[in-house]
């Protein structure tokens, strides 16, 4: 231990012996031992290392949770990543951890990514809406926490400037993993509002990898970032690769909106040829690639007549894995006030029921959606759909 200690960067020895850990709780009870797993994250030992990054994946930021401990430890974290071992590769701990290789400095920024986006819960409920999944029976924005949780939450929002300040210098990286986890950590930090100021610095470092040399991942990757932070993207929507301009479009405001939608609808009519572009999610996205293109889509859209004839191909389909990331949505979207039985359906709507209705049988279209249709305020079975058309 004295040997790491006098081996650590002078911030992280000074956080690690003036921090009274035994008052800080994880998932698991007092913080007392998370010195000792962050110290093992510069053991020379590659398994030891290993185990030090799962115990930061389940006990200081378990399921996303955040507890009194994670902000000293992300401090921590981000004053290490310099350190020479976090070149080191990083092999996973955990056996779903069975992506490419990487180095624990590449690790480390994703963990810290994590950490920033679960310090936005609630923090903007319409990004709740759209970036996120969200479902009518789990919604993180009306999450209540006690004093504790409360604690925790308002510590990691505290530090985010410190962190960020870490994370930032990576996005020039040579090495692209490590640039990928960087980009990726950056696009959840700079969704806080008091780290306004630094995006404009960070839209720079990004737009000059716009290039041709780059591939198409990392050239998505920006275009997505750039979108959601809401710096410009219209010069990409006309890029000659259509995964960049579909993520061109995916920022929350544009100044084109029908050119926006339209590049979206493309991308959604051929949902195989969507999801084959990325078939490792970008950073900071989860499940197939054409969920997020959807929800983009979905809140982009006016009216739903606009999406109504890719929606109702998509509900066509069937599916009985994809409800809560595309029939549920969609579902929602088209009765986005409630049914009122005052008024008659519109066309598009009664295309929409008429899908879920065909599909029922094989697919249990409308019975796996019963919470969709309850939340929309519609009959929950396909006989009461029937009966409504």
């Amino acid at each position: 231990m004295a040997r790491i200690l006098s081996g650590l960067p002078e911030t992280a020895r000074e956080l690690l012996l003036r921090t009274n850990w035994g008052s800080l709780q994880h998932a698991y009870g007092s913080a007392e031992d998370v010195p000792g797993s962050l110290c093992a994250l510069v053991d020379e030992d590659p398994e030891i290392r290993s185990k030090a990054l799962a115990a930061l994946d389940m006990g200081v930021l378990h399921q996303g949770s955040l507890y009194t401990v994670t902000a000293p430890a992300a401090l921590f974290v981000a004053a290490i990543l310099e350190h020479p071992i976090s070149l080191a590769e990083h092999g996973g701990h955990f056996p779903w951890d069975d992506g490419p290789p990487r180095s624990l400095r590449a690790a480390l920024l994703v963990w810290l990514g994590q950490v920033a986006e679960s310090a936005t819960y609630g923090e903007d409920p319409m990004r709740a809406r759209t970036d996120w999944q969200w479902v009518p029976w789990h919604d993180e924005t009306r999450r209540e926490h006690d004093p504790e949780e409360l604690a925790a939450l308002h510590a990691c929002r505290g530090i985010r400037p410190t962190l960020y300040d870490a994370v930032e210098p990576f996005l020039s990286s040579p090495d692209p993993h490590v640039r990928e986890a960087a980009l990726g950590a950056a696009v959840q930090f700079l969704f806080a509002p008091g780290l306004a100021d630094r995006i404009p610095r960070a839209a720079r470092l990004l737009q000059a990898r716009l290039g041709d040399a780059a591939g198409r991942r990392e050239r998505a990757s920006v275009a997505r970032a750039l979108g959601v932070w809401g710096v410009d993207t219209s010069d990409l929507l006309a890029d000659s690769d259509p995964a960049v301009r579909v993520c061109a479009a995916l920022g929350p405001a544009h100044a084109d909106r029908p050119r926006v939608l339209a590049v979206l609808l493309d991308a959604l009519r051929d949902p195989r040829t969507t999801d084959g572009w990325f078939p490792e999610p970008l950073p900071g996205l989860d499940g197939w690639f054409r969920f997020t293109v959807l929800r983009s889509a979905l809140a982009l859209a006016e009216t739903f007549e606009e999406v109504a004839p890719v929606a109702v191909t998509i509900v066509a389909a069937g599916g009985m894995s994809i409800i809560d990331y595309e029939c549920g949505p969609i579902l929602f979207r088209a009765f986005a006030g409630g049914y009122d039985p005052a008024h008659p359906l519109t066309l598009a709507q009664r295309d929409l029921l008429r899908a879920f209705v065909d599909t029922d049988e094989a697919t249990a279209s409308v019975a796996g959606n019963v919470l969709w249709f309850r939340a929309a305020g519609l009959p929950e079975n396909r006989e009461g759909i029937a009966a409504l058309l």
